[in-house]
């Protein structure tokens, strides 16, 4: 999300701890609609004529998130292109005032969006980006399973499994539902607001170097025939196509412009 002045506090019966909105901050902004027009079927929207300009990620009429370019600031310090995941809260404020608490840092500060809600951007104690946002109005969330284009699954790998989950239990109230065995030792943590699972944590080994990280999915008809299109677009696929327990599959790739995404889909 964007902002260019500041406006009243957002104040809304907000949903705690619902994943509402996804930017894509991206060193091509032309060359990623092309891109996930293509491979999600999401249609483009101008938010409005800011600096640096904001588009929308729609499906159907609905926003669902939105891209602009990586700041130059931001790609100086190594950051690769990469998609923010915004959870929703009632009280940005407080909110951010409880994670700091608890060991985040706040990279961007309790921030009004002029006719649109209130938003900050945190790290977590181990270091994953993730930002908070409470609508103005109505939420660009729904409730229910979400449909073929929307975010359906987020998953997070933290340096520490268990005090990661301990940091977004006690900031959003998500609760753990069930677990997987990885191999090794690790354990693959579904959670979620109810018995409904919305996403998944897990640790990442040593070896692999990889940062903390929000991992979002997008929910497609068909994951292989995705990432079999993600490829012939230039994209990089780091998880080639597979079955997930319950029968759905997913696959990981990382976008031409070098943002990592991963695709889902449901079981037939």
């Amino acid at each position: 999300m964007t902002t260019s002045a500041q406006a009243p506090s957002a104040t809304t019966n907000a949903v705690r701890g619902r994943f509402v909105w996804h930017d894509l901050m991206t060193t091509d902004v032309e060359g990623a609609k092309r891109f996930y027009t293509a491979l999600a079927g999401w249609g483009t929207q101008l938010w409005a004529e800011t600096t640096p300009p904001y588009t929308m990620w729609t499906v159907g009429q609905a926003p669902i998130g939105g891209t602009m370019p990586l700041p130059e600031e931001v790609a100086q310090s190594g950051t690769p292109p990469h998609w923010l995941t915004y959870i929703e809260s009632p009280d940005i404020d407080d909110t951010v005032a409880r994670a700091m608490q608890l060991g985040a840092k706040t990279f961007v500060p309790p921030t009004d969006i002029p006719t649109v809600g209130r938003f900050a951007v945190l790290a977590d104690p181990q270091g994953a980006m993730f930002a908070v946002f409470t609508p103005l109005n109505a939420s660009p969330a729904h409730e229910g399973q979400p449909q073929v284009g929307e975010f359906s699954w987020h998953e997070l790998a933290t340096a520490d499994l268990d005090a990661g989950f301990a940091f977004y239990e006690q900031l959003f109230g998500w609760a753990k539902t069930s677990a997987m065995d990885m191999g090794g030792g690790a354990t693959y943590q579904m959670f979620g607001s109810s018995e409904v699972p919305v996403g998944g944590m897990y640790a990442t080994s040593p070896e692999k170097s990889m940062p903390p990280n929000w991992l979002p999915y997008i929910r497609v008809a068909d994951a292989d025939r995705a990432a079999e299109q993600a490829k012939a677009l230039g994209a990089t696929i780091v998880q080639e196509p597979m079955e997930v327990p319950g029968g759905d599959r997913i696959a990981v790739l990382v976008d031409p412009q070098g943002a990592a995404v991963a695709v889902h889909s449901a079981k037939a």
